[in-house]
């Protein structure tokens, strides 16, 4: 073991601490052990002999269970069969009631055969993935002393390929939702140019704001979530947008069909960027806050990335291609809402097979993932971003 004397700087640090002297320029190279990929034999001998080797005492394994962040959107899975196929019927117009139009001598034809409209979609796309780990046994027996922390080890290994599952599985959900937001965007500007208005579906916030709100100096995409009324007015707009949604409408999915999204049935991803400002600059100084409050959801750090510094930029940012081909690069993207419906998951299928390889004695195991990542434009969905 390395061992270092520390008795100049602990008297210099007990003088600092008590006033007897001003604050010096500590050298804390010898006081903190940040470890180390490899020890060296020197550092390895006891302090008596200078022979002996010494030996591990304690053994710390990283074993920490990740849950994901991600929305919780598995929906269903079915053993048999791959197709999905989703029928939803059309409104019907209303005819004359002729009931109070009787007239002498008219027939009136009860065998009229009245069709319905239904709308037909069928899903069959699924994608896949596995991670693999091989473990050898028989080569970890030599650096361990007991069963116990063998397993121990083992544990932490196999641990590390559910959380890189998991965090792959997130990720992927998050481009479910991204590919969404960009075809309802596209449907409410085309080509259009995001700032120059606001749509139903796709609902620029600071557009309404700086047009009908907003007396002074506009506000920017990037200090809007730190004005107190500007929040007020985007928490109002995302709960009135989820009240109309409950009454029947075309107006709030893609494809133009009649759809209501009762809020049971509703579900709302925001940024943390917009939940945390919220709670922070609005809910704190008013005296009735759940007047102002957002409505309960779940929160993502971002849509797509981190960026290298979680910045507004990063974390509001999509840019990406979507499954119809229209693409999107813009930052700014502050929440979504949608019906359960509108988006999901099925048919996620984990798990793990394995191999023993007997030549050079290691097992092999492959966690394996099948899942489909499905959006229906006929459903509901609403995106609110400021640009």
């Amino acid at each position: 073991m390395e061992i270092k004397q520390a008795y100049n700087f602990v008297n210099d640090a007990q003088r600092e601490a008590i006033g007897d002297s001003v604050l010096l320029n500590e050298d804390l190279s010898n006081i903190a052990d940040v470890g180390k990929a490899v020890i060296s034999s020197s550092d390895c001998k006891d302090k008596f002999i200078n022979a002996l080797v010494n030996r591990i005492g304690r053994e710390i394994f990283v074993n920490r269970k990740y849950e994901g962040f991600a929305p919780k959107l598995v929906r269903d899975a079915w053993t048999y069969g791959s197709i999905k196929m989703k029928v939803s019927g059309r409104l019907k117009e209303a005819q004359e009631n002729e009931t109070w139009e009787l007239q002498d001598g008219t027939s009136y034809d009860p065998n009229v055969f009245y069709g319905s409209d239904v709308v037909v979609k069928f899903y069959n796309k699924r994608i896949t993935y596995e991670v693999p780990i091989s473990i050898g046994e028989l080569q970890l027996e030599q650096s361990f002393t007991n069963a116990t922390s063998m397993s121990a080890f083992l544990d932490m290994l196999f641990n590390d390929v559910e959380t890189t599952m998991t965090i792959k599985n997130d990720e992927v959900l998050l481009r479910t939702i991204n590919n969404m937001i960009v075809e309802t965007i596209y449907d409410d500007y085309g080509v259009n140019a995001l700032s120059s208005m606001s749509g139903v579906k796709a609902i620029n916030l600071l557009y309404e704001y700086n047009t009908n709100v907003n007396g002074g100096t506009p506000l920017t995409k990037d200090n809007c979530l730190y004005d107190k009324s500007f929040l007020a007015y985007a928490s109002n707009r995302i709960l009135l947008t989820i009240g109309r949604m409950k009454r029947a409408s075309k107006l709030f999915n893609i494809g133009g069909e009649v759809r209501f999204t009762p809020r049971d049935r509703l579900y709302l991803v925001m940024l943390d960027d917009l939940k945390s400002k919220t709670a922070t600059y609005l809910e704190s100084s008013t005296f009735h806050k759940e007047l102002v409050a957002l409505p309960d959801g779940d929160t993502t750090p971002y849509w797509q990335g981190s960026g290298l510094n979680y910045e507004f930029s990063a974390t509001s940012h999509i840019k990406a291609t979507s499954t119809e081909g229209h693409s999107l690069d813009a930052y700014g993207i502050l929440a979504c809402c949608f019906d359960m419906d509108a988006l999901g998951v099925s048919n996620e299928k984990k798990r793990v097979t394995s191999n023993y390889n007997g030549k050079a004695e290691f097992f092999n195991y492959w966690h394996k993932m099948d899942a489909e990542y499905w959006n229906d434009f006929n459903e509901n969905f609403v995106v609110f971003f400021v640009q």
